[in-house]
């Protein structure tokens, strides 16, 4: 079901003008700087036509183009970059979770607004942006492009994007690995649950991949609000848990604890940053975690 597209309030976008996408190679060899990008300008490879604007040189006007529009085009060249970002967002049923709070705000809701908040920090950059969205009823591929029209794009795909069905198994995964190259930046953003998903960035960390995940947790888990009885359900497995809250609480924060410590502890094995969101917190807190001044390298 088809939805209004998200924007990234104004105070968001003004933070994230203040950050820039850095890899552990800019970290280590360049300082805090970025890492070199796609330049629009007179280079070799084309990139994209715009209209002319006084000052542009006439010889970058394509003429073949005038004879058929009547309208002045310039044609951009970019520069070759080296990094381009990957967005793999999982699209399965557990990112459907809301709070009671807040319930037109999902995990999925979340992550759709943060791969925004990338993509925007990325053409900021010039760079390359792409994304997957992981179900098991297939991959949602837009291959990394530049430029307006890709975060357009972007905002249309999510506005159709529901979380539905399991998380891909091996075999629908399969053309994910031809597509990511060796020196791209990957974002993971899911809720973390699924085997299969931390497998896969696994895989990617281990072939040469930086990735970067961002589990994506609601309120009442990070706070077990419940009290009375209840009826959980696992939305991709349909089992259910019936009990009183209060009485589970503590041994739930216990046992969810213990959990997110093991992942963390299996993603740091992996040299994969990482960080939590959870859906109270301001949108770009994991961006600021990455690469904010307090970002070290690790």
């Amino acid at each position: 079901m088809g939805r209004q597209p998200l924007t990234i309030p104004p105070e968001i976008r003004s933070r994230l003008k203040r950050l820039s996408l850095r890899t552990r190679s800019d970290l280590g060899m360049r300082g805090f700087g970025m890492h070199p990008s796609r330049n629009k300008g007179a280079g070799l490879e084309f990139a994209q036509y715009r209209a002319y604007e006084p000052g542009d040189e006439p010889r970058r006007i394509d003429w073949k183009l005038f004879a058929r529009s009547d309208k002045f085009f310039v044609r951009e060249a970019e520069e070759e970059s080296p990094v381009s970002v990957w967005i793999l967002i999982d699209a399965s049923a557990s990112m459907a979770q809301a709070d009671r709070a807040r319930p037109d705000w999902s995990r999925l809701d979340a992550a759709k607004l943060l791969a925004l908040c990338i993509a925007e920090l990325a053409q900021m950059q010039g760079d390359r942006f792409g994304w997957i969205a992981l179900q098991a009823g297939g991959l949602g591929v837009a291959e990394p492009a530049g430029g307006r029209s890709q975060r357009d794009r972007m905002q249309i795909d999510f506005a159709r994007l529901d979380a539905a069905d399991t998380f891909p198994d091996a075999a629908t995964l399969a053309p994910l690995w031809e597509r990511i190259g060796a020196n791209d930046l990957v974002f993971f953003l899911s809720d973390c649950f699924d085997e299969a998903g931390i497998a896969l960035i696994e895989r990617l960390a281990k072939a040469g991949r930086e990735v970067l995940a961002v589990q994506l947790l609601t309120v009442e888990e990070r706070d077990f609000p419940f009290d009375g009885g209840y009826r959980f359900l696992d939305q991709e497995s349909g089992e259910t848990l019936v009990g009183d809250g209060a009485a589970l609480r503590d041994t739930f924060l216990s046992r969810f604890a213990a959990a997110r410590t093991a992942l963390d502890e299996r993603l740091d094995r992996a040299g994969i940053r990482h960080t939590v969101y959870v859906l109270d917190e301001l949108i770009d807190g994991p961006l600021q975690v990455f690469f904010g001044r307090r970002a070290e390298p690790t």
